[in-house]
């Protein structure tokens, strides 16, 4: 730079300001980098490198989303839809959006985020990790609906929900539709409490399709795939 600088005639003050300003690019870039690694992500997924012409329809919205401005507003998203529609890649790809645009995120599986508030339940300190977690911009529940819960356990995710309701943000995948919640969390009154909590201030996508994991296999769908409307 300072050979642009020398050839360009720079100021010394637009060279310093140019100096700093590459500096505070590094610091950011470098602090999302760690905020991505701390995630959790199974994968590195952008959404550049989405399928779009396999899910057209939900283009417009996720380039919304992708602004960030529901981590502002402690919106959440929900993607439901058949397994291998993308579900977990834009909840990945959104979390990446998140930590760059300076947000704390952690990503796992539902089943994962039981056994950390169960552990935590066990050991007497359920409140201080939920308040721990309230301090993360985003948290992504992969999975929903894959294994269905105990009611302790049903009852510890109502209140990871509850505590994050109009705090933090949430994303969550599922390929069940929400009609079908009740049944993952043995309890309807859970379910519908939970719901409600979730899509109060939220963005519900529905995907949908043959799983790209099939393509060129000769296997059409998947057993007991159904493809209804989240509010069914």
């Amino acid at each position: 730079m300072a050979d642009q600088a020398r050839d360009a005639g720079w100021s010394f003050e637009d060279y310093l300001a140019a100096v700093l300003e590459r500096e505070v690019s590094a610091r950011n870039a470098s602090g999302a980098e760690q905020r991505i690694k701390a995630a959790g992500f199974p994968a590195r997924k952008t959404l550049e490198d989405f399928d779009w012409d396999a899910q057209p329809t939900a283009r417009q919205q996720i380039a919304g989303l992708a602004s960030g401005g529901f981590l502002l507003e402690a919106q959440n998203v929900v993607l439901l839809g058949p397994p291998g529609t993308g579900k977990t890649h834009l909840a990945t790809a959104l979390g990446i959006v998140a930590a760059r645009h300076g947000h704390r995120v952690l990503f796992a599986t539902a089943t994962d985020w039981v056994t950390r508030l169960t552990d935590a339940h066990r050991q007497g300190r359920l409140p201080q990790e939920l308040a721990r977690l309230r301090r993360y911009g985003l948290i992504i529940v992969d999975e929903v609906g894959y294994l269905p819960f105990e009611q302790d356990a049903a009852n510890l995710f109502f209140q990871l929900v509850s505590s994050r309701y109009e705090h933090a943000s949430l994303i969550l995948t599922s390929n069940l539709p929400f009609s079908g919640w009740g049944g993952v969390f043995g309890d309807q009154a859970v379910a519908a409490a939970m719901i409600d909590r979730i899509v109060h201030h939220a963005d519900v996508l529905t995907l949908k399709g043959a799983s790209y994991r099939l393509r060129g296999r000769g296997i059409d769908s998947l057993p007991s795939i159904r493809t209804q409307d989240p509010a069914d």
